[in-house]
């Protein structure tokens, strides 16, 4: 366990804002995080938990106790001749597990290549790109209830997930500290390649390898590299309406890209909405909508989490008003 007083926060954000944190704990173990929880001070304390950081906007330094798992380890738990269940810690970097399936010849999780961050967040924000979403391969999260100090392990239908959503991100729920996840990983070929360039790309015959290197480079061609770029890929999600408002918005704008989604709801690509209202590839200071990609904010260097939510703001009240749509934000702000 390391436990820091008055850290920098700057490596654990991509949008590399140089903020602080009054203490930083990181911990190696369950027995660790179970101290930590117990402990009288860290109960009266302001705190949150962080992973890699890739999906954060702090908007200025954090007067309390961020805690970050090094809980690390890939091994199968189960095993058929159809699947194997793979145990990761919440700890491991995300695209080190997909290529570590990848190399072993498991399918099921090569659509989310080059996903930033670590397994615990990814199955926190229910991570999905190319028609797929991690809950598809997901059996069970096991995490540690902050308020009572038990363990419990979650199978998937309980982890209440949606589109980018899960009881992980539910204030309403008791706050819970995931620290393994569980996933089934098919030994049999299950391509998912009909979204997108992906099956164009991947061809005829399509591999493992040939669908991560797939999307790895359409990844590389849309997106700004956060180490290069400060940035935390998509700001939005995508939002959904009735499928009786999506027609009334094409009548009105035929162009307007729309896909099926559950419960009778249309999709509708936020960067679509955000490129008709003028803000691809434009400045705003330190902050920018990426020129390829509009549904992502970069930081060009100096600028302030405040600075970043306020082009953030200003995107989605253009939004509102000329499509009637609320975007929502991806990006957890931390205060």
């Amino acid at each position: 366990m390391q436990i820091k007083q008055n850290y920098s926060l700057e490596p654990h954000n991509t949008f590399h804002l140089p903020v602080k944190t009054r203490w930083f704990m990181e911990y190696d173990s369950e027995d660790d995080l179970k101290k930590i929880l117990r402990d009288e001070y860290f109960q009266e304390c302001l705190s949150t938990h962080i992973g890699a950081g890739s999906n954060l906007l702090f908007l200025n330094d954090y007067n309390g106790i961020v805690l970050h798992s090094r809980i690390r380890g890939m091994e199968v738990v189960a095993e058929d001749e159809a699947s194997v269940v793979l145990r990761v810690g919440a700890g491991e970097v995300w695209d080190e597990v997909v290529a570590y399936a990848v190399e072993r010849g498991w399918h099921g999780i090569e659509n989310l290549s080059l996903i930033p961050g670590e397994a615990g967040a990814a199955a926190v924000q229910n991570i999905g790109a190319y028609g797929v979403e991690l809950k598809d391969v997901l059996v069970s999260v096991e995490a540690y209830n902050q308020l009572t100090f038990e363990k419990k392990i979650f199978p998937v239908e309980d982890c209440g997930y949606g589109y980018r959503e899960s009881r992980f991100k539910d204030p309403h729920q008791d706050p819970q500290i995931i620290t393994q996840v569980n996933l089934r990983l098919s030994k049999r070929p299950a391509f998912t390649l009909d979204y997108g360039q992906l099956g164009e790309r991947v061809g005829a015959e399509p591999t493992l390898r040939a669908v991560r290197d797939a999307v790895i480079a359409i990844r590389r061609e849309k997106l700004p590299d956060p180490a290069v770029l400060g940035n935390a890929g998509s700001f939005f999600k995508n939002p959904m309406v009735d499928a009786g408002d999506a027609l009334r918005l094409r009548e009105r704008y035929p162009e307007m890209p729309v896909y099926p989604a559950a419960d009778g709801k249309v999709k509708i690509p936020a960067a679509w909405l955000i490129e008709q209202c003028g803000f691809k590839g434009k400045r705003h200071g330190d902050v920018g909508v990426y020129d390829k990609q509009a549904l992502v904010l970069v930081n060009y260097g100096g600028a302030t989490g405040d600075e970043i939510a306020l082009v953030a703001e200003s995107i989605r009240t253009a939004v509102n008003e000329h499509f009637g749509i609320e975007l929502m934000p991806e990006v957890k702000y931390i205060v």
